[in-house]
């Protein structure tokens, strides 16, 4: 596995290369301190398997950074590093294409459990931002947890709903799930409706405050 990290800090980036070999012994770990030098690895790099990014860069906005390599290198993974977690940057940074947040206040088992959750195919939030993110109107009166059933997801709404937490499209789920396209935008907007939310990313952030267990999914 070859990874890329940018950030200005030298110590993040030392903090991030032993995260990196306690996941997966293999890992080839590259490293720039801007945009400029990270844009030049990319290039001399095509088989990057994941970037993690700093959104604060000395030569650049961060998000413009991320904006970019979505466009340019949508084959791979990307997870955005970031002293300042608010809700609105998190929700921002996914809403672009990031597969996780991760705050540099994290603690180090903390963004080793994050990037194996990336890692497996999901998607990392910070906690701050699912504690805000909780639907309104769906607090239960009865103290009980909210299941999908209190939502009335089919099995098939839940299959979607799982692909949607791995940040894949409509098409990319149309495949995994050999059902046609029209199909699943429908069963997009019915959980879109369903959770009180705006957009995929609200969903996701929505669904990992619930804390439901989702249905494993095997992708070809």
């Amino acid at each position: 596995m070859k990874v890329l990290l940018v950030d200005d800090h030298a110590l993040i980036r030392d903090a991030l290369r032993g995260v990196l070999r306690e996941l997966t012994d293999d890992a080839i770990v590259l490293e720039a301190s801007d945009s400029r030098q990270a844009m030049r690895l990319i290039e001399a790099h095509p088989d990057l398997h994941l970037i993690l990014l700093d959104l604060n860069l000395p030569d650049r906005d961060g998000f413009a950074v991320l904006t970019d390599l979505r466009k340019r290198y949508a084959a791979i993974s990307l997870v955005v590093l970031s002293a300042f977690h608010e809700r609105e940057n998190v929700v921002r940074a996914l809403d672009l294409g990031a597969l996780g947040f991760i705050p540099k206040s994290a603690p180090r088992d903390v963004m080793v459990n994050a990037l194996r959750l990336v890692f497996a195919g999901g998607i990392y939030i910070p906690p701050e931002a699912l504690g805000r993110a909780q639907p309104r109107e769906q607090q239960p009166v009865t103290g009980r947890p909210i299941s999908p059933a209190d939502f009335g997801f089919t099995e098939r709404q839940m299959e979607v709903l799982a692909l949607m937490m791995r940040g894949k499209s409509n098409k990319a789920i149309s495949r995994t799930l050999d059902v046609a396209e029209p199909t699943v935008k429908h069963h997009v907007t019915a959980i879109l409706k369903a959770l009180k939310v705006a957009n995929r990313t609200e969903a996701v952030i929505a669904v990992g405050a619930l804390g439901w267990d989702l249905p494993q999914i095997a992708e070809p």
